[in-house]
This record gives C-alpha cells, sequence and structure tokens, in this order.
C-alpha cells in the first residue's frame, strides 16, 4: 500500500503562500527526507477513490464540521500524534492536521538540528491549543497554528479591512525562517519574503533581521478572502538598478566583492543591491577546474565592465580583461 505524506508539498514558490512555503520547507528551507515524511495513517483506506461510500460520507462530514470551526475561529484543544522535520501532526475528529514549527510558540528559531527534532518529539502526546489557518479537503491539507490563538480576532478583522498596497506600517519581527520574516502588524502577521528584505543578497533573513526587533515594512499585497498580507522592506529605499547606467559604462574599471560561485563563473557585488556576472570564461586565463579555483565568496576583485543591461538588471565583468589592461598601463 502507498504510504501517504500529504503535508509537505512540491514545488510552489514560497512567495505564492505562506503555508505553501511552510508546507515545503518547514523551517529549515529543506523539505525531510521521505523516511522522515512518511507517517502510518489509519485513514489511508478512506482517501482513495474506491472508499465505500460510508466512509466518504463521514470524512465528508468531518471536514465540513473543520471548515465550520475555521470560519467560527475556534480555539481547538488537540493531541499531537506525531512530528517530522517541518513540524507536529495533531488528530481531530478522525482527521489529521499540521502545525508548521513555526507556528509553535515554544519552539525556538535558532535551535539546532538535533535540539528542534528533541523538541518537537517531546511535543508527541501532549494537548495543544490551537486555530485552523488553512483547509483544503481535496488535498488533504489540513494546518493549524498555536500562534494564530494569542492575536485578537476582532483587531486582526480591522486590520485587514483597513490595510491597503502601497501604505508604509510599523510592525514587530515575530518570526525568522529560510524563506522570510514573519511581522506583526498588530494583531495581524504578514510576511516579508526573502527576496523583500533587501535590493542586495541575502542568504538568510537573520542576517538583516531579529526576532522581537521593530521594523518600517511596505504593504505589497492583502488578500482579504485568504488572510495574507505580503510585506517588503527593499521598497522603502530607491531600486539601485534605476541609476546603473547613470553609474557604469562599458569599459570601466570597478572594485567588487565576490558574493557567489557557480559552475559557471562567479557573481560581484559593486555596491549594495548591484551585482554583476562574472563568466567562467572572464575569470582567468588558462585552463581550471572549477571558478573556485579562481575566487571564492568575500574576495575582493578588480573588473572591467563588459556590459550594462539595466532593464534586465544584468552587468557582465571580467578579471581577466582587467588584468590585461592594468598591464598595459
Amino acid at each position: 500500500m502507498e504510504q501517504r505524506s500529504k503535508w509537505i508539498t512540491g514545488d510552489a514558490p514560497p512567495d505564492e503562500g505562506y503555508w505553501e512555503a511552510l508546507l515545503r520547507d518547514g523551517e529549515n528551507g529543506q523539505a525531510a527526507p521521505a523516511a522522515a515524511q512518511t507517517l502510518e495513517w489509519e485513514e489511508e483506506n478512506a482517501y482513495r477513490q474506491d472508499s465505500a461510500p460510508a466512509v466518504r460520507t463521514t470524512l465528508e462530514k468531518q471536514w465540513e464540521e473543520a471548515r465550520l470551526a475555521m470560519e467560527r475561529e475556534e480555539v481547538l484543544e488537540l493531541p499531537v500524534v506525531g512530528c517530522n522535520r517541518g513540524g507536529v501532526l495533531v488528530g481531530w475528529d478522525g482527521l489529521r492536521g499540521f502545525v508548521p514549527a513555526s507556528h509553535l510558540t515554544a519552539l525556538s528559531p535558532y535551535a539546532s538540528e538535533s535540539k528542534r527534532r528533541n523538541e518537537l518529539q517531546r511535543l508527541v502526546g501532549s494537548q495543544l491549543q490551537l486555530k485552523i489557518i488553512e483547509l483544503d479537503p481535496e488535498q488533504h491539507c489540513f494546518v493549524l497554528s498555536e500562534r494564530a490563538t494569542q492575536f485578537d480576532e476582532t483587531r486582526r478583522r480591522e486590520l485587514l479591512d483597513t490595510l491597503n498596497p502601497g501604505e508604509v506600517h510599523q510592525g514587530r519581527v515575530t518570526n525568522l525562517c529560510s524563506f522570510g520574516a514573519f511581522v506583526d502588524l498588530g494583531g495581524l502577521e504578514g510576511l516579508i519574503h526573502i527576496s523583500e528584505l533587501s535590493w542586495g543578497r541575502v542568504e538568510h533573513p537573520s542576517d538583516v533581521l531579529e526576532p522581537g526587533q521593530q521594523v518600517e515594512v511596505h504593504v505589497l499585497s492583502v488578500d482579504r478572502e485568504r488572510r495574507r498580507v505580503r510585506l517588503s522592506i527593499k521598497h522603502l529605499q530607491p531600486d539601485p538598478w534605476q541609476f546603473v547606467e547613470e553609474h557604469y559604462r562599458t569599459g570601466q574599471i570597478v572594485n567588487g566583492t565576490i558574493t557567489h560561485v557557480v559552475n559557471f563563473g562567479a557573481f560581484a557585488r559593486i555596491e549594495e543591491g548591484v551585482e554583476g556576472l562574472i563568466h567562467v570564461s572572464e575569470l582567468a586565463e588558462g585552463n581550471f577546474v572549477h571558478p573556485r579555483n579562481v575566487v571564492r565568496e568575500g574576495d575582493a576583485v578588480t573588473a572591467l565592465i563588459l556590459n550594462v543591461d539595466e532593464q534586465r538588471r544584468r552587468i557582465g565583468l571580467s578579471l581577466r580583461r582587467a588584468g590585461k589592461q592594468n598591464d598595459e598601463t
């Protein structure tokens, strides 16, 4: 019999929604190994298309009760029946629900892998106060949050009704995950995707933010029906690419710092938020096995600008030709 693990989804990008990202990436930005994801479900046969009509009818009633509980924003006290790398599983009325680790109040976002695993395992057998935040019977997706029980729903609804894209608000960072940061706007949480933290490259949100920090945020979008708010910090600052063609030209020598090395070359930051690509063919003369044999992250370099494309946000650089030009001068 095929085992079921529907609680970590496939390949939707994190900025398409909070919970898609939470379910896909867990807290560490990596889906759990198949062995860790797979759990035995008592209701496995009930999900099969050829299930008995009576069983399907019972399941439909259970999902309808779950839907009503979510609409009424009921606080449910449910037992933790299992865990995996991304969070814990709870049982309710014959269904199994998932609580992402970032929505557990007692779990530290900076715990080591082993400590995190131990903390999640210790929750098995305990009771949690939870609210349903996502429900999709067709996908057997039933997501809950412990942190959601701490917010005043009246205030949350008022904020949702009055919040609009383009506005600037103050908030407090409540949690950091590999894909972004959650910010409390005063009873309503929004997500700053990692790509919206800075115009420059950010490896992890903890590099620029910390839990409890007060921040100013720009509202990108408000989905009142799904109660999701997308936020940005970088949009509060001018886009440095708007002025790239004014500041840089072909043939110019610039100083930069290597930020990322890949098989086809290396990226170099020439100012905050502006990076150029040094193709592998432009790194150095002669043959070398990998770009890391020439440069590494953090190296200071001098490069020649080969081309500037402001619209496509691309700058081509060369270390090899910069060296030749310096020799000629």
